[in-house]
């Protein structure tokens, strides 16, 4: 979709409301209920992650792969450089920058602290259903990544 033939204002509204979505996910991982995720995809939405071989498709399935993570996992995920591109009325694409800071074994407290356990970029594919954007596809592709630490019990314990 071109700039021309899109009005400014619905464009610039759809591009918030992806904006909001790469946000929202992250904000439900770190701070809510990871398996709510799922909910920002469409019905037959994807998540793939294509150096570990994952592809994750539909949103059943993206409630149970989101909200197996440990109940001790600690994290906190930075979005950077966000670029949404309105391709049509109902249709775009993102690409954003994510840096995740990640431990299990958390109790309770502040955790020491640790450099990334990732960073990279997704890219986004976002469709319009009924009036609201949801990711249909979700990429995950990671410049630097290592394994998730495990923090040492608490003394005492």
């Amino acid at each position: 979709m071109s700039k021309e033939s899109t009005d400014p204002i619905d464009r610039l509204l759809a591009e918030r409301a992806c904006e909001r979505l790469i946000i929202d996910f992250v904000h439900r991982l770190d701070l809510g209920d990871p398996g709510s995720v799922a909910e920002l995809f469409t019905h037959d939405g994807t998540w793939e992650w294509p150096h570990g071989n994952r592809r994750i498709v539909g949103r059943e399935a993206l409630r149970e792969y989101f909200g197996s993570r440990p109940t001790d996992r600690l994290s906190r995920r930075l979005m950077t450089n966000i670029l949404v591109s309105v391709t049509s009325a109902t249709t775009a694409t993102a690409t954003s920058y994510l840096t995740t800071y990640r431990v299990d074994g958390f109790v309770d407290g502040i955790a020491p602290s640790r450099p990334p356990t990732n960073v990279g970029h997704y890219e986004d594919t976002f469709r319009k259903v009924d009036g609201l954007w949801l990711l249909a596809a979700r990429t995950t592709h990671l410049a630097f990544g290592g394994d998730t630490q495990r923090l040492a019990p608490p003394s005492g314990s």
